[in-house]
């Protein structure tokens, strides 16, 4: 049976031990995201704090493995730059596009 978010959500306010690593079952993981949708928010989570390019590459590819699109998780960060900032969306471009296989500093003539 699974857990209402209001429970997830009192559990998580008081840091209940287990909610957020997920020992206390699979009621407490991302209950109704599909692994798309968990990837692309993990990957904006990146960008709001300045993640390197290792982690980028690591959601990336969680992200295109659950059938996201390299133009879906550009969107993440046009759709994210009104929250985060410019200077954020910025700075993470260059580290998804190598996360991407795709190096910008080739086009720099």
């Amino acid at each position: 049976m699974a857990t209402d978010y209001t429970d997830r959500l009192r559990r998580l306010a008081i840091n209940e031990a287990g909610v957020v690593d997920g020992t206390l079952g699979p009621s407490f993981q991302a209950a109704t995201l599909d692994p798309k949708t968990l990837a692309l928010v993990r990957l904006a989570a990146l960008v709001a704090v300045g993640a390197t390019e290792p982690s980028f590459g690591e959601q990336a590819d969680a992200a295109v493995s659950a059938g996201a699109s390299a133009d879906e998780l550009v969107d993440v960060l046009v759709g994210i730059s009104a929250v985060v900032g410019t200077p954020r969306v910025v700075a993470a471009a260059p580290e998804l596009a190598l996360a991407l296989g795709y190096d910008l500093d080739d086009l720099v003539s």
